[in-house]
């Protein structure tokens, strides 16, 4: 049935526009996933600076982006989290903020040579 009551009205002169999840699928999944982006760019920049012979700076960067993923994690709702949430959210903070501090950790007290 495809009668004037099961569809939409569309008033003269209004912009009832698309949701973004079917005009820009990409860009509506990006945000949607944002905590994830956030942490993979900043662990980007942390292997860039490993690249670039800075070890020391890229893998407490890169133990900070895992600890921002497990305060997301802990911060966020389920909803918004995305891919970040795999197992339950005690599990999941415990282990991101213990793997984030202990990467950081042992980074630092590398003594220099």
């Amino acid at each position: 049935m495809t009668g004037p009551a099961t569809r939409p009205v569309r008033r003269p002169g209004s912009t009832q526009r698309r949701p973004l999840y079917l005009r820009r699928p990409l860009i509506a999944g990006f945000l949607r996933q944002w905590p994830l982006l956030v942490v993979l760019v900043t662990v980007g920049c942390g292997l860039l600076l490993v690249a670039a012979e800075r070890w020391r700076s890229g893998l407490v960067v890169m133990g900070l982006a895992v600890v921002v993923a497990g305060l997301f994690r802990l911060l966020l709702p389920l909803r918004r989290i995305g891919f970040l949430a795999v197992r339950s959210r005690p599990v999941d903070v415990a282990l991101m903020l213990a793997t984030g501090v202990a990467v950081a950790v042992i980074a630092l007290a590398i003594p220099h040579t």
